[in-house]
């Protein structure tokens, strides 16, 4: 995260003024948080006690110690130990006064100055650290006990650089033997660590590091290890890095994996499970590429070698063909709690009408239309049924409003929230509520929502009934100016919405691993293009952490991805994610398809469920803001036709209610649920469906 002291120049959030539910108490004055992002700048750049001055009355303020905390980790290269402990007895178990004991001790083993590192120690604060002070026994003279001092980390796949010398101390001492090594290998082979593999496999007896070579070479490197395998010894290690050469080839080169399964399948005595999970790889990645004989691999998979991936693209392959019977085999293929699920519920429906099965398509449809799902959105335009979508509101309790706002901890969270501090906020919004009740999680949400702290209601607001908490879960955030820049870039506001709640869920300080940055997650080059394609003004990838600066820049790269579309919001939406020459690519190859059928054969998974969340999101933004909504299958054109924005007494969907047996949320488990983490947030790859 770029340092937050180089974004706190002429910060200016303001927090919403609370309801009148509310009651008085003790928070920040203005003068207070403009004093304290002063002296916090000047901490944070400049260290010593130059801040001391600004900070000056500032005493008792809430989060005051970040102040000082600033300046004590600017000026850690020449820190004493007394110091530090100093103001670690002056604020124990404040979260500036943990990371500044983290902060040291490392700086103490860069000096290695073990002495005072090991008077500051505790355990629980990371494997870095734990092996820091493994360091300090070292150099004391003392020897490493591999059950009490290893046996922990040795169960990690990966493990820090200041491991390393831990490491190569416990082999010095004879302790790595081949079973120790074998053991921690095979944990870092099923996580896919190759390299942690190579590093350990050089300490194996001479018998068995060629084996560990080839295991770390299969993960490493599949496609040189499927050659090289033709002239390794047939035996339980080499059968394991086969496997895995293979299973990784698959998700590359899914036509080469094929030829080195032909060669290598009659070598190796492979287990019935080994072989499956070859099979399952490569059929499931001629799915993705939409090979034509994937259809037929997937069905052909053997039971043990299916999973819910290869069950899933055996739906999707049949949809993509339009092999309507097949399709229906491979619905009813599916397992149990897949068959419950909106997605293939809508397709089961969609396929029954297709085989002429009217009525009961129609029944389904009408089932899954009781759900505010992208997919339910999607069958209520089939049967021309009225959007479900069930309101809710919390009850004010003053009482109880007034004793968590007076939690030390909460405190905390809403000041460093209101003087810009959003990180180090959610902290201590974390620490305050871990392990609270739900309802105390939901009143803070709400006293979040209300103050304007919109990805905290979001992110809490995730399950259960208070999914039918739209206000909050929905912001509006009007102070943006989401509607006036959606306009002016020529793009309806329900999708900018929904675009900015699905890519950060309204954390403005949000940056992605890519460099993806604030509301709308755009990166700091694109936003540079788009500001001069449009004669706006740029003052560097920082200012994206503004919402209205974002909100600007965001909204005309969003019209640049419709005008590419022929302004189709839903094609626009997977253009933003995967990228418009991918999206190209899929057009090109599968662009005659109907919409829904496009989007349920996208390859990517974070693609697919992401394009299904903006466009649910929309209908409700749609309804946010003008009571009722769009058809979404309004906004879901066929490819090659144009979409134009909706005229003034465009037909509208209405929303209702349901009766009250269906009012609750259906199970989520689709691709269209509501609340998957924002990829800004976690862009995790499913463990269960590959990604490219």
């Amino acid at each position: 995260m770029v340092p937050v002291f180089r974004r706190l120049a002429g910060l200016a959030i303001a927090a919403c003024a609370l309801g009148a539910s509310l009651v008085a108490q003790a928070e920040g004055t203005d003068a207070q948080r403009t004093r304290f992002r002063q002296a916090y700048a000047t901490a944070s750049q400049q260290g010593g006690d130059a801040w001391r001055a600004q900070a000056t009355g500032l005493e008792n303020y809430s989060i005051y110690p970040y102040i000082e905390a600033a300046a004590l980790t600017h000026d850690l290269r020449t820190l004493d130990s007394a110091r530090v402990q100093d103001y670690l007895r002056r604020y124990p178990g404040m979260i500036p006064a943990a990371d500044l004991r983290r902060d040291f001790l490392g700086e103490l083993a860069r000096r290695k100055d073990w002495a005072s590192f090991t008077a500051m120690y505790q355990p629980g604060l990371g494997d870095s650290l734990t092996c820091y002070n493994l360091q300090a026994k070292l150099a004391r003279g003392e020897k490493l006990v591999f059950e009490t001092d290893m046996a922990d980390l040795w169960r990690k796949a990966s493990l820090p650089n200041s491991c390393d010398p831990v490491i190569a101390a416990a082999h010095d001492q004879g302790l790595l033997t081949n079973d120790r090594l074998w053991s921690r290998i095979d944990v870092a082979a099923d996580a896919g660590k190759g390299g942690t593999v190579a590093s350990l496999a050089q300490w194996l007896s001479a018998d068995d590091m060629p084996a560990g070579q080839h295991l770390g070479q299969a993960l490493n490197d599949p496609a040189t290890a499927a050659r090289d395998a033709a002239t390794w010894p047939d035996t339980p290690r080499n059968r394991q890095a086969v496997t895995f050469a293979l299973q990784r080839l698959a998700r590359k080169q899914s036509t080469a994996a094929d030829a080195a399964w032909a060669q290598l399948g009659s070598r190796f005595a492979l287990t019935e499970q080994q072989r499956g999970s070859i099979e399952n790889a490569i059929a499931l990645f001629h799915a993705t590429d939409f090979d034509e004989t994937a259809l037929e691999r997937l069905a052909a998979l053997p039971p043990g070698a299916q999973t819910d991936a290869t069950r899933e693209w055996r739906v999707r392959v049949a949809l993509a063909r339009q092999d309507w019977t097949a399709a229906l085999a491979a619905l009813d293929a599916l397992g149990t709690a897949q068959k419950d699920d909106g997605e293939w519920r809508y397709f089961r429906a969609l396929v029954l009408n297709r085989l002429g099965r009217q009525t009961e398509a129609a029944n389904l449809f009408r089932s899954v239309a009781q759900e505010a799902t992208y997919f339910g959105f999607m069958a209520a335009d089939r049967v021309n049924t009225s959007y479900a979508i069930c309101p809710s509101s919390m009850a004010t309790d003053e009482t109880r409003e007034t004793a968590l706002l007076a939690e030390p901890g909460m405190d905390r969270a809403f000041e460093l929230y209101a003087v810009g501090l959003q990180k180090l906020a959610r902290r201590e919004w974390s620490a305050v509520l871990n392990g609270r009740d739900a309802e105390t999680q939901r009143l803070a949400a709400d006293l979040a929502f209300r103050k304007g702290w919109y990805d905290r209601a979001v992110f809490t607001l995730s399950s259960g009934e208070a999914l039918r908490l739209y206000e909050q879960r929905f912001p509006l955030a009007r102070q943006d100016g989401v509607v006036e820049q959606a306009s002016q870039a020529g793009i309806e506001a329900p999708w900018a919405y929904a675009i900015i709640r699905a890519e950060s869920a309204w954390m403005s300080d949000a940056r992605s691993g890519a460099d993806a940055r604030g509301l709308m997650q755009l990166l700091p080059g694109t936003a540079a293009n788009v500001a001069k394609k449009n004669g706006l003004g740029w003052s560097g990838g920082d200012s994206l952490y503004e919402p209205t600066t974002n909100i600007v820049l965001g909204t005309r790269y969003l019209s640049e991805m419709a005008q590419r579309f022929n302004g189709a919001p839903w094609l626009a939406s997977a253009a933003y994610n995967a990228g418009p020459y991918k999206v190209d690519q899929w057009v090109d190859a599968r662009g005659t398809l109907d919409p829904d059928l496009f989007v349920v054969s996208i390859p990517f998974k974070e693609t697919r469920e992401y394009v299904a969340r903006v466009m649910a999101f929309a209908v409700i933004y749609d309804w946010r803001l003008n009571g009722n909504a769009l058809p979404i299958s309004s906004r879901m054109t066929r490819i090659g036709s144009p979409y134009t924005l909706p005229a003034q007494g465009a037909v509208r969907k209405a929303v209702t209610c349901p009766a009250p047996a269906a009012a609750k949320p259906a199970p989520q488990t689709t691709p269209a649920v509501l609340e998957p983490a924002p990829a800004a947030a976690s862009s995790a790859p499913s463990a269960t469906e590959p990604q490219r």
